[in-house]
Order: C-alpha cells, then sequence, then structure tokens
C-alpha cells in the first residue's frame, strides 16, 4: 500500500532570483482566469486598492499638522483652536475611510476567492473530461491532478497580493519623498532592516513548497486510507477483517512523517525568523535615535519627529512586506505551475481533421484487423493478434476466465483505448476517423463495475443519457423495462429518493437492485451499439429469467455485445468468441462450438457440473 519510494524526487537546489522572476510569467494567465471569473469585481477592487495607498501618508501627515498646531496653541493660548479641531475631523474622517476601504477590499477578495475556486474547479473537470482514460490510470498524472486540485482554493490570494504590491509602492513613493527630503541616510538603514528578512523568508518559502511538492503521492495515499476508514462502502469489510488497527497504524506511519518534516521546517524558520526580526529592530531604533536627536538639536519640529517616525516605521512595514510579498508572490506562481501543468495535458484521443459522421444504420459492422493492446508500464499484452468481425445487428457474446481481455476489447469497440497494434474498422473505415462524440452517443455501455451515484434515482437513470434527464415519461419506461420499476415504487420518495447513505435520507440498494438501476441506464439511449458486462452477475435466478425475455427487446435491430460468465446468458447470441490470455481461441454459435469440443465446451461442462 505504501507510496513511499514511488514519488518524483523533489529538487535540492533552491531557486535563484532569475527563477523566481521566471516563475512570474504564470502570473498573466492567473489574471486572465481571475478576469474571466469577474470583470466587475476586479475592477473594483483594483481602484479600492489604489484609493486604499493613499490613507497611510494622509494619516501620519494630517498627525503631524496637529501636533504642530498644538504645540504652537500650547506657546500661543490667545489663538484660536478652530483649525486644530478642522484636523481632528479631517482626520476621523480619513481614518473611517481607510477603515471602509480596508473592508470593502476584504468583502471583494473574499467574493472573488470563492467565484475564482468554483471557476477553476469547473475548469478542472471540463478538461478532465476530454482526456484519455488510460491517463486517468497513470499515477503521474494522479500527481498533477491532485496537485491541480490544490489550487482551487487559496489562489486568489495572488491578485491581492500583487494588488497590494502596487498599493504599498505608491504608498512607499510617497513616504520615501519626505525621509529622503529630511535625511537621505534614513534609507539606507531602512534597507538593512528589512533585506536580511527578505532573504529568510524566500528561503524557507522554497522549502516549503519543495516539501509539500514531494509528498503529493504519499499525501493522496493519505487521503486514501482516511477514506476506507470512514467510509459507508467499506465499512462493512473493515469491520469483518477488522482492518481498522492496520488502517490507522498505516494512517499514523504516514501522518506522523508529514509531522515531523514540516515540524523540522517550521523550528527552523521560527528560529531565523526571529534573528532578523532582531535585526529589523536594530534598524527601525537606529533610525528613530537619528531622528530624535535631529529634533533636540531644533532642526526638526515635535509634528517633524511623530511624523518621520511613524514614516519610517511604516515605509519599513511596508516595504518588509513587499520584499517578502515577493517572495510568496513567486511562491504562488510556483504553485500556480501544477495548476497549469494539468491544463497542458493533451489527450491523445482526438478527432481527426474532417471527422466521419457515425453511419445510420450500420451497414456492415466493426472488423478487427490484427488489433493487439497493452496498458501503461505493463509488460505483458491484455489482447494480441485478434482478427474477427462484429456483423451489422449480430449479438456476440465474449466468454473467457477473468483477465482474458474481454473488458479491454469493448473498451477497445468504444474507443475509450486505441490499439497499440492493428486498426479496428467500422464499415471499412477505421474507427479513429469517426466523430468521437457522435460515436460515443451511438454506443451504449453498462460495465460490470458500474458507478453507484450517490444522486437520486431519476439522475441514476438517467446517466445512460444524460440529455434526457428531464424526460421522465423516458426515465420510467426505462426503469419499468429493466425490471427496477416495482422496486422504485415502494421507495419513499420514488424517483426523487436519494440512494447511497453519503446525504441525507438516502438509501442503500444491495447489488440486484443496484444492478437494475444500471440496467434501466442502457434503455435510455437508443444506440446501434450495445455492450452489456455481466449485466445480471448480482440478479436473483427470476430476476435474471425475466430480464433475459427482455433481451431481444433491448437488442433488437441493434448490435449487441454482451460479456458473461453464465453459459445461460452467453447461449443467448448469435456467436460466442472464446478468449484466452488475450487471443481469440475460438468462435461460432453454442451448438457449434460444443460441437468442436473444445475450450468453450470444457467451461460449458464445468459449470453444468456445478449447477447438477
Amino acid at each position: 500500500m505504501s507510496a513511499i519510494g514511488r514519488k518524483r524526487p523533489a529538487k535540492s537546489e533552491e531557486l535563484t532570483f532569475k527563477e523566481r522572476l521566471a516563475a512570474l510569467r504564470n502570473l498573466p494567465a492567473f489574471f486572465r482566469m481571475v478576469w474571466q471569473t469577474s470583470p466587475g469585481l476586479t475592477i473594483a477592487n483594483t481602484l479600492l486598492r489604489v484609493a486604499q495607498s493613499a490613507m497611510p501618508l494622509s494619516l501620519l501627515y494630517v498627525g503631524k499638522l496637529i501636533i504642530d498646531q498644538v504645540v504652537h496653541l500650547s506657546n500661543h493660548t490667545t489663538q484660536s483652536s478652530s483649525l486644530l479641531w478642522q484636523l481632528v475631523g479631517l482626520e476621523l474622517g480619513i481614518a473611517i475611510l481607510s477603515d471602509a476601504l480596508g473592508r470593502a477590499i476584504s468583502l471583494l477578495d473574499g467574493l472573488l476567492g470563492d467565484l475564482f475556486a468554483n471557476h477553476t474547479s469547473v475548469k478542472i473537470m471540463e478538461h478532465a473530461a476530454i482526456l484519455d482514460l488510460d491517463q486517468f490510470e497513470d499515477a503521474t498524472f494522479y500527481d498533477k491532478l491532485e496537485r491541480a486540485r490544490q489550487q482551487t482554493t487559496g489562489r486568489t490570494i495572488l491578485l491581492a497580493q500583487v494588488l497590494s504590491q502596487v498599493q504599498d509602492i505608491i504608498t512607499i513613493i510617497f513616504l520615501a519623498a519626505g525621509l529622503i527630503f529630511f535625511n537621505p541616510w534614513l534609507i539606507l538603514l531602512l534597507l538593512v532592516a528589512v533585506i536580511p528578512a527578505f532573504l529568510n523568508e524566500s528561503h524557507f518559502n522554497d522549502l516549503y513548497y519543495k516539501l509539500a511538492w514531494g509528498q503529493t503521492s504519499d499525501r493522496r495515499e493519505l487521503d486514501y486510507i482516511r477514506y476506507l476508514g470512514a467510509s459507508d462502502e467499506t465499512a462493512k469489510e473493515v469491520k469483518l477483517f477488522n482492518l481498522s488497527n492496520f488502517l490507522i497504524h498505516r494512517f499514523q506511519t504516514i501522518s506522523n512523517k508529514f509531522y515531523q518534516d514540516k515540524k523540522n521546517l517550521q523550528v527552523k524558520d521560527s528560529l531565523w525568523g526571529t534573528i532578523f526580526a532582531v535585526v529589523g529592530a536594530a534598524g527601525y531604533y537606529a533610525a528613530y535615535v537619528i531622528i530624535i536627536l535631529q529634533t533636540i538639536n531644533g532642526r526638526l519640529s515635535i509634528g517633524d519627529l511623530a511624523f518621520l517616525a511613524g514614516s519610517f516605521r511604516q515605509l519599513r512595514t511596508t516595504f518588509q512586506g513587499i520584499l517578502i510579498r515577493f517572495s510568496s508572490v513567486t511562491q504562488g506562481a510556483l504553485y500556480l505551475r501544477d495548476l497549469f501543468d494539468f491544463f497542458e495535458i493533451t489527450p491523445k484521443m482526438v478527432n481527426p481533421p474532417h471527422p466521419k459522421p457515425f453511419p445510420r444504420p450500420i451497414q456492415q459492422g466493426f472488423t478487427f484487423e490484427d488489433v493487439g493492446f497493452k496498458y501503461l508500464n505493463a509488460e505483458k499484452w491484455a489482447i494480441r493478434h485478434l482478427n474477427f468481425t462484429l456483423h451489422a445487428g449480430e449479438k456476440l457474446a465474449l466468454v473467457g476466465e477473468n483477465g482474458a481481455g474481454k473488458t479491454t476489447l469493448v473498451k477497445l469497440l468504444s474507443r475509450l483505448y486505441d490499439p497499440v497494434e492493428g486498426r479496428i474498422l467500422l464499415d471499412g473505415v477505421d474507427l479513429r476517423e469517426y466523430d468521437l462524440k457522435d460515436l460515443r452517443t451511438q454506443i451504449g455501455v453498462i460495465f460490470q463495475d458500474f458507478q453507484r451515484y450517490q444522486m437520486t434515482v431519476a439522475q441514476n437513470i438517467a446517466v445512460g443519457n444524460i440529455p434526457q434527464s428531464h424526460n421522465m415519461p423516458l426515465i420510467t419506461d426505462a426503469a419499468r423495462q429493466s425490471l427496477a420499476a416495482p422496486l422504485i415504487e415502494k421507495m419513499p420518495q420514488g424517483y426523487e429518493q436519494m440512494l447511497g447513505r453519503r446525504f441525507n435520507q438516502g438509501i442503500e440498494l444491495s447489488g440486484g437492485e443496484w444492478q437494475k438501476i444500471a440496467l434501466a441506464r442502457a434503455y435510455m439511449k437508443d444506440a446501434q451499439l450495445l455492450i452489456l458486462d455481466e449485466p445480471t452477475s448480482a440478479l436473483d435466478a427470476r430476476a435474471e429469467y425475466n430480464v433475459f425475455l427482455r433481451f431481444a427487446d433491448l437488442t433488437k435491430d441493434k448490435t449487441a455485445v454482451l460479456i458473461s460468465h453464465r453459459f445461460s446468458t452467453v447461449r443467448m447470441a448469435n456467436r460466442i468468441l472464446v478468449l484466452e490470455q488475450g487471443k481469440l481461441i475460438e468462435i461460432g454459435s453454442h451448438e457449434e462450438l460444443l460441437a468442436q469440443q473444445g475450450r468453450y465446451a470444457e467451461l460449458f461442462e464445468l459449470q453444468a457440473a456445478g449447477y447438477k
């Protein structure tokens, strides 16, 4: 079960300043996504931040004027104090405005963040929908998918950070102008106060990113174990096989390693951060001493002292924020690379420049010409050298032991995979020449491991033809033909009954009941090719018999492929294809294959003896 050792190693080198700048190239694409999410909120957020950038300088300068006016009035008690109170009122107004702007910015940040998370999640689902099935069977792909999912939340902070950079730079320009006018050396002290902390922050941000990047595979395993240990789908076996302690031990092993790795890094980060904070404080108080001495010598007023001390403190905090935020921005841009890497994955299975429409109706059928296929990173061929024709309107059964290649064959037939060797023809034309969406519309498949959706009954049936999800007459007719209707009528909420235990008022079905729901999906689509993979494996004998009575109606005027280990089922087919270790060894009708006394006859007699 362990994923340790399978993950790709993280880079050991630290990022250079040039590499950090290169990471900023991800920001334009990010801003385009933010803009697509909500142009109005993006513009409003930007304008509010520009206005907010003038607030610190305004407050400091009005505060200086107030102090100077107080000192002046204390020396000239006969003069009017109206200007003083006007300045106090002005400062109050600026303070209220600054607070209102800050709250408005926080509100827009939150709204934009939620919208962006939703927008990005939709984009990920849309992109995943066009990718190939074999890509989902690759661990490297899943690492990229997991890292992309992690970027759906929290990435909008990048927008706030970049806009804050612009806002703070404007603020610094004004504040720095005042410091330079009074004493240019204060700017040098400012750099001494903030640059060491910036370098330290950059160093540890790199280490945090590498730690998170390197833990991707193990974190997926951790999530999987958490799901196994607390899920309605696994609860039976966890109890019966007493798996709880095993799963808990495995979870603790991985989570403790995560904790220890992060703890070691956080302790070092805290220690060095404290050291450089002392350096920053020393720089600030050195500047403070200089300003105090100039005030004592009469070069500055008390108001100037307050203004310059406040300006230097604000400059130090703002400038340090800019430098540290630069590190965070570049770090966020690196994380964005994970998201864009996923979007750059392209499907290999695409339409040709001029795709052909699926024939209506099928004239000749499907022809396999020396077809071979093996799975990614597999040494053994799943199927090889397959040569046969599935004629139009024919009912073909696939027989073979587990792992013989039956399901792989139908996945090739429905173009979930493309052959590695050979080709599949439909009416004499390579299957890859047809429009992929049109092809899959004309093929109906019910796999043995069909999905049990935690949705309503109607939605579970409608997935067989989702454009007809609101066509209740069609849904109820499909349920009737699959023998699911009597079951549904007994449910408290009928077709609106939630299935599964994940949501409130949901009910769980038996394996046979779920199979009836899944079979109803086959009746939802008027497909020309129908593929049924073990359609009655979970049904009782009476239900199986009734399904078979309807099989002829279901496949009337259609081409059908049936996979089953039950010979009572396969006898309904026109021909039976026998697979063994991925190779075709026999093909013919039930009677013909029995007469050959080959592999099919052997399996048939073994099953018949078992029933006796």
